[in-house]
């Protein structure tokens, strides 16, 4: 009995050791940064509309986090629950490059990350109870609005930022693959009202950290 309370202890512990990293320490890629240069010529609506654009992706990323945290943390099958992590550490260069793209573009990271975390972690958390094969229907899902997500932005963006661009292309690349991983272990496909949940939730933080 003890034994079990250490381990649920421990687990709770590296849980709250993720949430303190992903919200205040500075991520570290294990890939460096997608190769091309900054564009510090930048007309200044171009660069504010860059990083308004990039915030918006080092929300979605933060949330990325989350939700593969929720999921490992709540995944039955241990292949699908290191198959969750393997995907969070890869989500982590995301991470990584939109925040230094940032700081080049002089900007800020959302006030609302936090929110958005906390709010992803409950629904990984939640779609992981529902079963694996939900679990992975929930991130081929999510990736695929992702994608599309990116490839808004990609179409928004000043042809000179081609840094910014180059970030982009490699995170839908990514995106893409980790989609197609999961539909491949089993995902099976959400009915509509969720879907259309999950599009609206994604709406609410992409306008909320535009700004915010």
């Amino acid at each position: 009995m003890n034994g079990r309370r250490f381990d649920y202890l421990d687990r709770a512990i590296g849980e709250i050791d993720k949430i303190i990293k992903t919200l205040s320490v500075p991520p570290r890629a294990s890939r460096d940064i997608p190769d091309a240069p900054a564009g510090d010529g930048l007309a200044e609506a171009d660069r504010l509309e860059s990083a308004r654009l990039m915030r918006v992706n080092h929300s979605g990323e933060v949330a990325a986090q989350a939700l593969y945290q929720g999921q490992a943390l709540t995944a039955r099958d241990p292949l699908v629950k290191s198959a969750m992590h393997q995907a969070a550490a890869e989500e982590i260069d995301h991470l990584a490059w939109c925040e230094q793209r940032l700081k080049e573009l002089k900007g800020q990271t959302s006030l609302l990350n936090p929110l958005w975390y906390f709010g992803s972690f409950a629904l990984g958390a939640f779609a992981g109870a529902l079963g694996d094969r939900a679990s992975l229907g929930f991130i081929a899902e999510t990736e695929k609005q992702v994608e599309s997500h990116l490839r808004d932005h990609l179409g928004r963006l000043s042809a000179k930022d081609l840094r910014s661009r180059a970030i982009l292309e490699q995170m839908t690349h990514d995106e893409v693959q980790h989609g197609a991983k999961a539909a491949s272990m089993g995902g099976k496909a959400l009915p509509f009202p969720i879907t259309w949940a999950m599009r609206a939730t994604s709406k609410l933080m992409t306008r909320g950290s535009y700004w915010i």
